[in-house]
């Protein structure tokens, strides 16, 4: 009896804290503000927010609290500071329209700040009129899901980002819509993150930008129209698969810049109309395969030393440059790629070109040297001078050919 008597004590003292309390906060409410409610929440309690307007800031979360809002409340900063501040694991935020964050550059006034936070997720939630939405400082295993973050950036000096990582990791970001920031997401010293179905759009800098941050993935994403599309900088084994790259134009602009990277897969990923389809200096050990390259300015880019790299399998499909090359030297690999400009012939039918392809015309080297001479770029004068070094290489690598150039593209 007094086996049973004991057993149903442990099992009370185990179940009770998963017993949570609601705490609903409404004008019609015993609690009235968002304030309120958090002060006399207890752990694991669920905090209902009805639809109406609350103008707070400095909503300090130091516990493990979901945060619900009903039929998209807003909540209004009043330009005053940050809003929310994540201190404790397991806090869930969802729902709500947050507007008018604070301006303070020096402290990067938030919409969502989240500090040495496990387990927290950010989701469905609007936000309009905000210096940074979300940031993640030192924090683990977080999800930010389906948040739709309008900022208005004008410039890179007065504008925050939409989604940014500090020293975080096992953080996934996915089916957000982001536009109008600085970048749509950064990453700076984060690991083991995925980005996921998001489209970045408008924003003054990057869609997506990566920062000493090892062993990402960033896959299924839509970068349009932003000052450039994607940097991935000084990091190690990232994984960039089925993204779209689209119209990213600009006197200095590109889908991708890769500097500094080793050991990258760069897989079925559509690069259209961007000023540089890829921009790469210093990266060496990345296979580029499967990638469709269309109507670009350049499609590859290489500046400085690029090594034991691989194209295959790639559609060079009407670009200006399908490569552009600032060495003599060559270490990298390229095969089995289809390219337009193509013009031999396949006699055996086997599908594959008899005749090698220099993808690196002598013009893209003169216009590396001198930019202004791409205003002779349909001239029939240059069309020889092109043909001339194609017969004879003099300036163009000496070893950058495809030796198996595709007949027909690759599906």
């Amino acid at each position: 009896m007094k086996s049973k008597k004991w057993l149903f004590f442990v099992i009370l003292i185990i179940t009770t804290p998963l017993l949570a309390t609601t705490i609903e906060v409404c004008s019609d409410c015993q609690i009235k503000t968002i304030k309120a409610a958090l002060s006399v929440a207890k752990p694991n309690d669920i905090i209902k927010v009805k639809k109406g307007v609350y103008k707070e800031t400095n909503l300090i979360i130091d516990k493990s609290l979901t945060i619900i809002g009903e039929n998209q409340p807003t909540i209004d900063g009043q330009l005053k500071g940050d809003i929310f501040k994540i201190k404790s694991d397991k806090v869930v935020i969802k729902g709500f329209n947050i507007i008018n964050v604070g301006k303070d550059f020096a402290n990067s006034n938030t919409a969502i700040r989240v500090q040495k936070s496990n387990n927290f997720e950010i989701s469905y939630n609007r936000f309009e009129n905000i210096l940074f939405a979300v940031y993640i400082e030192k924090s683990s295993y977080g999800k930010i899901i389906n948040n739709k973050i309008f900022g208005n950036a004008k410039t890179e000096i007065n504008s925050g980002n939409g989604i940014h990582l500090w020293d975080s990791k096992h953080i996934l970001i996915t089916n957000n819509y982001i536009e109008k920031m600085r970048d749509g997401i950064y990453l700076e010293f984060a690991s083991n993150c995925e980005v996921v179905n998001n489209f970045s759009t408008k924003n003054v800098r990057y869609g997506l930008h990566f920062m000493f941050s090892n062993d990402n993935s960033y896959l299924k994403n839509k970068f349009l129209s932003n000052g450039a599309g994607v940097a991935v900088m000084f990091s190690k084994r990232i994984k960039m698969m089925n993204n779209q790259f689209l119209k990213n134009w600009g006197t200095a602009s590109y889908g991708l810049l890769l500097k500094e990277i080793n050991d990258a897969e760069i897989k079925h990923n559509i690069f259209e109309e961007n000023t540089i389809a890829i921009n790469v200096e210093g990266s060496n050990r990345i296979d580029y395969e499967n990638n469709n390259f269309t109507r670009n300015g350049w499609a590859l880019k290489v500046r400085g030393a690029c090594y034991n790299n691989v194209f295959k399998k790639n559609n060079f499909l009407y670009n200006s440059f399908d490569v552009s090359w600032n060495s003599k030297m060559n270490d990298n690999l390229f095969e089995h790629n289809y390219w337009s400009e193509y013009s031999g012939y396949d006699l055996d039918k086997n599908g594959v070109g008899d005749v090698p392809y220099r993808p690196v015309k002598l013009f893209s080297y003169i216009v590396n040297k001198t930019p202004e001479t791409i205003i002779l770029l349909r001239s029939l004068f240059i069309n020889l001078v092109d043909f001339s070094e194609k017969v004879t290489p003099v300036f163009t690598p000496d070893f950058l050919i495809d030796n198996q150039p595709q007949m027909k593209p690759i599906l």
